[in-house]
């Protein structure tokens, strides 16, 4: 069976992909001329349904769609719902400014969110939530994974989400969590 995926990138296409293939389940990318909804949810939940439904409405297919950010606790949840959206520019802008933020911070404590959202081909939406506790680092740590993974460290495992190998940071990343709490929900419903 195929859903369709409400985003333009690969590299969460491709985590969704490595996670839900189990069930049979075959992630197709969003068309390049898929509209993008606006997301005016005032939560993870709420922007992951708006994505969600845009796309099934556009495809004709199930979609899944997750709305995922960092959440720091010195900034009152900031950037949150508007991660991807915290300044103009790249990844690194963003991670730079998001420094600059916490630059007199002490309390480093934050977590990663992701909620995701899927519709079914008869209209049943499933919503799961995962979550990822961690600290923030005052400079990027390794290569590895996309947004703020360099600067979001995990102590247990002593490295960054940039520095975990790919099935390492699946196992107890926010996505990752929240992509087996969707697998363990559909595997009643399809």
């Amino acid at each position: 069976m195929q859903f369709v995926l409400a985003s333009h990138n690969k590299k969460k296409l491709k985590e969704m992909a490595e996670i839900l293939d189990e069930l049979g389940i075959e992630v197709v990318p969003l068309p390049e001329n898929a509209p993008e909804p606006e997301e005016t949810g005032k939560t993870f939940e709420e922007n992951a349904v708006i994505k969600a439904k845009s796309a099934a409405d556009f495809t004709g297919l199930p979609a899944i769609a997750d709305d995922s950010g960092l959440c720091v606790d010195a900034l009152g949840g900031a950037p949150g719902i508007y991660s991807a959206r915290y300044c103009e520019g790249t990844d690194l802008d963003r991670n730079a400014f998001l420094l600059k933020n916490m630059q007199d911070q002490n309390d480093r404590a934050c977590r990663f969110v992701c909620a995701i959202a899927c519709i079914l081909p008869d209209g049943q939406q499933i919503t799961v939530r995962g979550e990822c506790e961690g600290e923030l680092l005052r400079e990027s740590r390794g290569a590895g994974g996309f947004g703020y993974d360099p600067l979001f460290f995990v102590p247990q495992y002593g490295c960054t989400f940039g520095e975990l190998p790919g099935e390492a940071k699946n196992q107890i990343s926010h996505r990752g969590r929240a992509l087996r709490a969707l697998k363990d929900a559909l595997k009643t419903r399809i």
